[in-house]
């Protein structure tokens, strides 16, 4: 059931022990938005931890060593910035019936918690908690300015992508007047790379492809490949964007097999292409410009059926 801004805080209020989910594979907005929530509900008096089902980057240090898990036993699950059951991770559907609340930005969004804060404009999931941790009185101390930063920045490419709005400015203003290190941020998440992430780019590029004169391009990231860069889950944030950058391209599609064989499909287009149109065909969805999907078979089917789905959208765009 769809609840407004003050309803979600009231249920907030009402609880005392939170656990506070990530999506899998997680990236910025989902761990700014969760360690943002998480930090404010100590500050009311309540106990909270966050969980995710995939390790978080070092990456995020500055957030997540800030704010260390407590010992205590969950009264209340939240979930920030997933649309569905399956993105929680292999065992997501164990939390079937008992999440309490979801945060979403995605117009994708199952409804599958008992109470939903779904805004499909917001740039970011970061930018609902923070108008939530507004209407729950909580100050943005200098924490709580990292999170929404970091959960704002990302989502928007550092504010170039099409979902960025007047709004996301004024937050971000709002951040760094609150004590966000900006300059770290920034630096952090998108101008350092290490040196296992410069080389599984290089195996990465060799498995470019283009389709349908360049309007399409496929690139994969198989288990080999991690394995003998030793690249991290958290490490591969950004890289999904690589295909859709090249000149020409409307559809860019990554293909990245996961420990169980599995394909985590990650599909970036640029406007008039839907990409969360095209994810949903294939069981998945997302954002106009951003969405993604898991296939389970072999990769060249995998590959056959989301060529398929690219196809079908540039079509009936006469494109």
């Amino acid at each position: 059931m769809s609840i407004s801004l003050a309803d979600a805080a009231a249920l907030l209020q009402s609880g005392d022990r939170f656990c506070i989910l990530l999506h899998a594979y997680p990236d910025g907005d989902t761990i700014g938005s969760g360690y943002a929530l998480c930090r404010a509900l100590r500050a009311l008096g309540k106990q909270a931890n966050v969980r995710c089902a995939h390790a978080i980057s070092p990456l995020y240090g500055f957030i997540t060593d800030r704010c260390p898990p407590q010992a205590f036993s969950p009264q209340t699950y939240v979930a920030v910035d997933v649309a569905s059951l399956p993105l929680l991770g292999q065992n997501g559907e164990d939390y079937a019936g008992k999440i309490a609340l979801c945060i979403d930005h995605h117009g994708t969004n199952t409804g599958y918690a008992r109470h939903t804060l779904v805004d499909p404009a917001a740039a970011a999931t970061a930018e609902l908690v923070l108008s939530l941790i507004d209407c729950l009185g909580v100050p943005i101390d200098a924490f709580l300015a990292d999170c929404i930063y970091t959960g704002l920045s990302t989502d928007t490419g550092c504010f170039r992508y099409t979902n960025t709005t007047a709004t996301s400015h004024r937050i971000a203003a709002r951040m760094m007047e609150a004590g966000a290190n900006v300059a770290r941020i920034n630096e952090a998440m998108f101008d350092v790379k290490s040196r296992s992430r410069i080389a599984i780019e290089k195996s990465i590029l060799d498995t470019l492809e283009y389709y349908d004169d360049g309007k399409i391009a496929f690139i994969t990231i198989t288990r080999q490949m991690r394995e003998q860069t030793g690249v991290a889950d958290g490490d591969l944030e950004g890289i999904t964007s690589l295909p859709r950058s090249v000149e020409g391209v409307l559809v860019g599609c990554t293909l990245r097999e996961n420990d169980c064989g599995e394909f985590k499909v990650s599909v970036r287009s640029r406007e008039p292409v839907n990409s969360a149109q095209i994810c949903a065909t294939l069981g998945g969805g997302g954002h106009p410009c951003a969405a993604g999907c898991r296939l389970a078979c072999p990769l060249p089917q995998a590959k056959e059926r989301l060529l398929s789905a690219c196809r079908e959208a540039l079509a009936s765009l006469n494109i």
